[in-house]
């Protein structure tokens, strides 16, 4: 099972168990955070696309760490006319560790064999 979600302007192909690097999250290290902008599901080739997203699907992951990609260098110049100009760049980010897709069609089917455990019971 895999989804895409948008976050920070951007869309991600996620897993349970996958390690993605977001933009930077304002969420403390450890901590829960829930994706609800779902664009797309698939589950065992059972495809729900959103319009614009997916209604009734949140992903779910923990924070694991906050820290700055590999720097980049930005220069710029104009030949002959003694302009130059060099900078860099660090992009922060957040890792994140995906622990969960939940559907409300999987939470129905759970309810169902609680049900069904109590009633043979």
């Amino acid at each position: 099972m895999y989804a895409i979600i948008e976050s920070c302007g951007k869309q991600y192909k996620v897993a349970q168990g996958d390690v993605v690097f977001f933009e930077k999250l304002e969420t403390e290290e450890g901590k829960k955070v829930t994706f609800s902008n779902v664009v797309l599901v698939s589950d065992e080739g059972k495809v729900q696309v959103g319009n614009p997203y997916v209604k009734g699907v949140k992903v779910e992951g923990k924070v694991v760490s906050h820290g700055k990609h590999k720097k980049i260098i930005v220069y710029k110049m104009k030949p002959k006319k003694n302009y130059r100009r060099k900078q860099g760049h660090r992009q922060p980010y957040t890792k994140v560790e995906i622990t969960a897709i939940k559907t409300t069609a999987k939470k129905a089917a759970e309810k169902a064999e609680k049900v069904e455990e109590t009633v043979e019971a």
